[in-house]
């Protein structure tokens, strides 16, 4: 069943927000990316992360804004059927550092739904978007082993 407006979020008494990923949901067309990227950069939105997934009719784009808030709004707005979702954000900047995150996440049992990379940041460091089956529970194994997790405050304007 098509989603339009406001995305749900689950909100728990947090410090801060996880990073917000949305996952507009189209027909498989010529365009269609191009329609959708325009669209939030009339309204300077800045895709931050980009993931697009197609089978032979549909197609998923997920991705991360610096303006959740501005992204759901201009959505919904223009009917475009979307979820929205919770992300972890991990800074990474090297092969080492990857193989090092994911061998903490295996030795915690905590299994990884998907992920995909930022477009690279101007500090020169990488960003990986994990979907995670516990954030909170990720989050505190890869800030024990001294990752960097990034909220959305950290990447928004």
């Amino acid at each position: 069943m098509p989603y339009y407006g406001m995305g749900t979020k689950t909100m728990s008494a947090r410090r801060r927000e996880f990073v917000s990923q949305f996952s507009v949901f189209t027909a498989n067309r010529m365009g269609r990316l191009h329609d959708l990227i325009a669209l939030l950069d009339s309204h300077q939105i800045h895709v931050l992360a980009l993931m697009v997934l197609d089978t032979t009719d549909t197609a998923i784009i997920r991705f991360v804004t610096d303006d959740p808030e501005k992204t759901r709004a201009l959505l919904g707005h223009n009917q475009f059927s979307f979820t929205e979702s919770e992300l972890l954000a991990v800074e990474v900047d090297s092969a080492t550092v990857l193989s090092g995150l994911m061998a903490a996440l295996l030795e915690a049992e905590v299994n990884i739904n998907y992920l995909y990379s930022f477009i690279p940041q101007p500090n020169g460091k990488s960003l990986l978007a994990l979907s995670m089956e516990d954030n909170e529970l990720a989050e505190h194994i890869l800030e024990s082993h001294q990752f960097k997790v990034l909220r959305q405050r950290d990447l928004s304007r």
